[in-house]
């Protein structure tokens, strides 16, 4: 529920100052330059991002109880909000000037909402929010003359996505857990992205390559009356009076036959053709062009581009010793620039490159043509043009730099002319025309937009078809050639080919196609590609996405059993759905009502499915890689000879390999997919029951304990499954008579892991956990066995550290850390 703030008109201007005014802003560097611009009688501090976030724990969203959250404040927040609490005091406004994009006036409601639940908002106080979509002196004031209330339907749209992302998460998450030990998450936007590459590696694997061959050929003129010639080359474009497509010429005999025939024939001019081609110029930058021609162009990879972005948006303190942002906000799907903006760029283009430069009719307007856009801010543009990026030189390090540089020339060159291009095409072929070769060449009559990238002032970037050889000389030749001028056939060359698989995504085209597809949002693009590595899912080689086998267990596992989930079309769908929110079309909790009422049907059947199901699932979708490899093409055990070779799931961590089926009687592994994880973790995660027991009730919750038998063995759990909850669980395959557990004896597995303190180097817990093979202590991602002869009760901390310092540790595999903003969220 947004709550509206008590006090004055929020209409009213809040520039220039009537009063002490206390401004709220996200980062550090903002608030450094923000109040340098507005004096003494404002007040700005930082929020340091979101004060408080959903918890990050099950039932932190409450399908049952109409939706509801449950909010946790980082302890680092107390002290961000004390300090505004405090400023408030004897202050006439509350400035919320958070990022101008629905996480930001997420942010903005949380502050309220925090402040009023401390009596912090006395009543003639009044609250209001503005946007600053550049951080410049002019904007800034611009922006506080014209204040609002918080938007509730951004807010609610906020409150759906993350609602939506969560129950995905929180829900899809552990069951992967217990199915795919290893597999650490899934979520809305991350299983999409992670399905398209997937798909394309599957498509590159079922590619069968196909044998094509090209003929080309060197043809020489000899000037009239001269002794000096010249030769350019050609390719054959037509044999037996029929033109040739790609697979025409399929074999070496073929190729062979043809250059027989070619030696035989005289050639002459038959066609001459030149034409103009415009080259239209680029679209200015919005975030998912930005960081496709930054991971082309400079190599950067997304998340990189977007950290380098936040420090040119935030500001720099220039020579001048005054402080700017040098460009407009950098998270946007929006492609028109301000009426000023353009004017001023217009100009500009005037003084530098000439009037014929710059179009006739005026400042270009540009308009997006991809699925869901929304528009709500400018495109990314520098915040002064003629802030040249030689000026920034010294001021800025290399890559932010290189960044600016493309930002500006790109900003000069979408409102430029478009270049021209002249062609030149020139067909070559036998008396009766049944054979004709092609050659063409082009060069550019008028650098048009492309001016702005040759511009020595816009530092290392230049467009990428001027970095080609200049072709003037052969574009000459080839116009000096006229219809019915006799020709020479020099070297003839056969060229073997074979058809390529589908291109593997890079972050660039990943997201382009993302974008397309209307997935996702500006901010969740780094952040999701980002996840999808920090999971091991994908890995980066040369810029190339290269799926792990791990990321393809998750993505089969989702289109077989939430197969919604990694609809493209859903997932775009549930973009504009979030879209209509945003705009007050749609009503958030009727949105979740219908989502969930599907998703949690795909949860209570994924529930039930035996961890074999998931194995023989993923042995028929990746049999023929998964076994390629092996000596035996018929599957059969070369060490029981009975047995057939399987895919299976380790019994122990999180490892997958290829066994004999026959097992316990035949140990036989034939190859290694992943190695052991953390045991105690993967027992935890575990679900797959036979009968379960009931032991007994516990003394305090009365929830019933019960003694239940999976695929790793038997365990005592606190509490009966549900969806969207994981009960606490406990290993008891180390008790040989397990009919012989008590009550006492489960509750007292049952109060494991313990925190036996924090580690005296990084204040990090030292816990004490119960695995299959017995007890261990863990710090961080360290653990170390406790003896078999010594009782728990006896490990204390100094003991626990004496563990972990020997030699007789190991690393696990658990993720470092979890994303907390909303973008990261969306992203898992």
């Amino acid at each position: 529920m947004v709550i509206v703030p008590r006090g004055q008109n929020t209409q009213n201007p809040l520039y220039p100052p009537s009063g002490k005014s206390v401004v709220v802003v996200e980062s550090v560097t903002k608030a450094k330059v923000i109040q340098g611009y507005l004096g003494d009688m404002y007040e700005v501090l930082p929020s340091y991002g979101h004060v408080r976030d959903l918890a990050a724990r099950s039932g932190s969203v409450r399908p049952d109880d109409d939706f509801s959250m449950v909010w946790e404040v980082p302890s680092a927040a107390w002290t961000h909000l004390k300090s505004i609490k405090v400023a408030l005091s004897g202050a006439e406004n509350l400035i919320l000037a958070s990022d101008p994009d629905r996480e930001g006036e997420a942010i903005a409601w949380h502050i309220v909402e925090m402040l009023q639940q401390q009596d912090a908002l006395h009543e003639n106080i009044t609250v209001a929010r503005v946007v600053f979509h550049e951080i410049t002196e002019a904007s800034i004031k611009v922006a506080l003359q014209a204040p609002r209330e918080i938007d509730a339907n951004l807010v609610q749209a906020y409150l759906a996505r993350r609602a939506l992302d969560y129950l995905i998460g929180f829900n899809i998450s552990p069951l992967l857990w217990r199915k795919l030990p290893g597999c650490q998450s899934a979520g809305r936007v991350q299983s999409a992205a992670l399905s398209l590459i997937c798909d394309r590696e599957m498509e590159i694997d079922e590619f069968k390559p196909q044998e094509y061959w090209t003929v080309e050929a060197v043809l020489d003129k000899k000037e009239s009356h001269s002794l000096d010639t010249f030769s350019f080359p050609a390719h054959l474009t037509h044999f037996q009076s029929k033109r040739l497509n790609q697979l025409s010429i399929s074999s070496h005999t073929e190729a062979k036959d043809i250059e027989q025939k070619i030696n035989s024939a005289n050639f002459q001019v038959i066609k001459n053709s030149k034409r103009s081609m415009v080259r239209k110029n680029p679209t200015p930058y919005i975030t998912s062009t930005l960081q496709q021609d930054a991971a082309n162009k400079l190599n950067f990879s997304a998340t990189y581009t977007m950290k380098l972005a936040q420090k040119l948006y935030e500001g720099v303190q220039l020579p001048d010793e005054t402080a700017a942002g040098l460009i407009t906000y950098m998270r946007t799907d929006g492609l028109h620039i301000s009426d000023e903006a353009a004017k001023e760029i217009r100009s500009l283009i005037f003084e530098r490159y000439g009037s014929h430069h710059a179009p006739e009719e005026g400042p270009r307007k540009y308009f997006k043509k991809v699925k869901n856009a929304q528009e709500a801010h400018e495109a990314i543009r520098p915040t002064d043009i003629r802030r040249l990026p030689a000026m920034l030189s010294g001021l800025l390090d290399e890559d932010c730099l290189k960044l600016y540089s493309l930002i500006w020339s790109r900003t000069m060159a979408c409102q430029m002319q478009p270049a021209t291009v002249g062609q030149i095409q020139v067909d070559i072929g036998n008396v009766d025309e049944s054979i004709v070769f092609r050659s063409s060449c082009s060069r550019v009559e008028f650098l048009g937009f492309q001016a702005a990238y040759e511009d020595v002032d816009a530092g290392a970037i230049r467009y990428k078809e001027n970095e080609e050889n200049d072709r003037h000389e052969a574009f000459a030749i080839l116009n000096s050639l006229k219809t019915g001028d006799p020709l020479y056939l020099g070297e003839v060359e056969l060229k073997q080919h074979h058809t390529q698989p589908p291109a593997r995504y890079s972050e660039g085209s990943l997201v382009k196609k993302l974008e397309e597809l209307g997935i996702g949002r500006p901010s969740t693009y780094a952040s999701t590609l980002k996840v999808l590595q920090d999971r091991n899912y994908v890995t980066v080689k040369s810029r190339i996405l290269y799926p792990e086998f791990r990321g393809r267990m998750v993505s089969a596992f989702l289109s077989h059993y939430f197969s919604e989930v990694t609809d493209y079309s859903f997932t775009a769908d549930m973009e504009t759905e979030l879209d209509n929110v945003s705009a007050g079309l749609t009503e958030w909790k009727g949105l979740l009502v219908d989502y969930w009422s599907r998703f949690s049907s795909y949860c209570t059947c994924a529930q039930s499915l035996h961890i074999h199901q998931v194995e023989k699932m993923l042995e028929k979708t990746f049999g023929d890689s998964l076994f390629a490899s092996l000596p035996n093409k018929d599957r059969s055990c070369p060490v029981c000879g009975e047995g057939t070779l399987i895919f299976k799931v380790s019994r122990f961590g999180a490892g997958y390999f290829i066994g004999c089926n026959q097992h316990p009687r035949c140990n036989y592994i034939a190859k290694t997919l992943y190695g052991d994880d953390d045991e105690e973790d993967t027992l935890q995660r575990n679900t797959n029951v036979d009968e379960p027991k009931l032991i007994g009730h516990h003394p305090a919750s009365k929830e019933k304990v019960l003694l239940k038998s999976g695929p790793y063995g038997f365990y005592v759990q606190l509490g009966e499954d549900r969806t969207g909850y994981l009960p606490k669980r406990a290993s008891v395959s180390h008790i040989k008579d397990v009919d012989s557990i008590t009550l006492e004896d489960a509750l007292e597995l049952l109060r494991y892991p313990v925190n036996l303190g924090n580690h005296p180097k990084d204040g990090q817990p030292i816990m004490l956990r119960l695995a299959r093979a017995g007890f261990s202590v863990r710090h961080r991602r360290t653990i170390a066995s406790v003896p078999k002869n010594m009782k728990p009760n006896d490990v204390t901390l100094e003991k626990a550290l004496e563990f972990l310092s020997g030699k007789d540790v190991r690393r696990c595999g658990r993720p470092k850390g979890k994303p907390k903003r909303e973008e990261a969220l969306e992203a898992m």
